[in-house]
C-alpha cells in the first residue's frame, strides 16, 4: 500500500522457497469487496504488475504478488481490442468435457513453458465486478485456459501440478 497505484509489485517465484509456500496457499474465503479503497488500490497495482515490461503476462492472480485475495486480471483474447479485465471472487461453475492442448507459461515459474492437454475448451464462470455487479459468463478457447490458470492460483495450484498429473497418467497407461 505504500507505493502509488501505477507501481508494479514483485511477482513471487517458485524458485524462492518462501515465495513458493505462499504460491501454494489458498486465497481467503472472504469475498473481495470492490468498495474497499485498499482493494481499489491493489487492483490498480496488480494491473500495473501484469502489464509491466518485466512481466508482460496475459493474466495474473493476487497470490502471485503475495496477497491472498480472490482477484485476477485476464487478457480477453475473445473480445475486440483484446482488453485486460479484472475479476473479483471468480469461480468456475462448469467445465466442458472437450479438452484442448495449449502451451502454458507462468509469471511465477521463470523461463519455462509446457504443453498441457487437460484444460477445458469451454468453461462457465461467475464473478463480481469493480462496479459491484455479480455476473455469469461462458468462456471458450485460449481465454478459457487463462481463466483456468489464474483461478487455479487462487486455490494454490500451479500449472505444473496438472503437468505432473498428466505425466503420471501417461506412465500408468504404458504399464
Amino acid at each position: 500500500m505504500s507505493a502509488d497505484s501505477l507501481t508494479p509489485m514483485r511477482v513471487y517465484k517458485i524458485t524462492n522457497p518462501e515465495d513458493s509456500l505462499l504460491l501454494r496457499t489458498r486465497s481467503s474465503k472472504i469475498k473481495a469487496n470492490p468498495n474497499n479503497p485498499n482493494i481499489k488500490h491493489f487492483v490498480s497495482r496488480l494491473f500495473a504488475t501484469v502489464r509491466d515490461s518485466v512481466s508482460l503476462g496475459v493474466g495474473i492472480a493476487a497470490p502471485q504478488v503475495g496477497i491472498l485475495k480472490n482477484i485476477i486480471w485476464v487478457q480477453r483474447f475473445d473480445k475486440e481490442n483484446i482488453p485486460f479485465e479484472v475479476y473479483l471472487n471468480p469461480k468456475i461453475t462448469k467445465y466442458s468435457k472437450n479438452k484442448q492442448s495449449v502451451r502454458e507459461g507462468c509469471l511465477s515459474i521463470p523461463n519455462r513453458s509446457d504443453v498441457l492437454n487437460c484444460r477445458s475448451h469451454q468453461i462457465e464462470i461467475e464473478y463480481d465486478t469493480m462496479e459491484n455487479e455479480h455476473k455469469q459468463e461462458t468462456i471458450e478457447a485460449f481465454t478459457a485456459v487463462i481463466f483456468q490458470h489464474e483461478i487455479d492460483h487462487l486455490n494454490g495450484i500451479l500449472y505444473l501440478d496438472h503437468l505432473e498429473k498428466e505425466i503420471q497418467e501417461a506412465k500408468t497407461l504404458k504399464d
